[in-house]
């Protein structure tokens, strides 16, 4: 149930007005240049999925150089 309007109640007066929290000049970035490499967050799981991948390709080429070189090997 809502509450009766009641047109003579009297309005909320403040003492003096807040300054606003509102920030009225943006950040301004750094001058100085950062290197690409630490922009990137390492951690994140994009990057987490990338070294899967690489270490997954590393992986399978070291297995295939193996078996190419036992390969050559046993051939003689």
């Amino acid at each position: 149930m809502s509450k009766l309007l009641k047109p003579d109640k009297k309005t909320v007066e403040l003492d003096s007005p807040r300054p606003s929290r509102i920030r009225r000049e943006p950040v301004r970035p750094d001058t100085k240049l950062e290197s690409l490499a630490g922009k990137i967050d390492w951690g994140s799981r994009e990057w987490e999925i990338r070294f899967a991948v690489g270490g997954i390709v590393m992986f399978s080429l070291g297995i295939a150089a193996l078996a190419i070189d036992i390969g050559e090997v046993l051939s003689r």
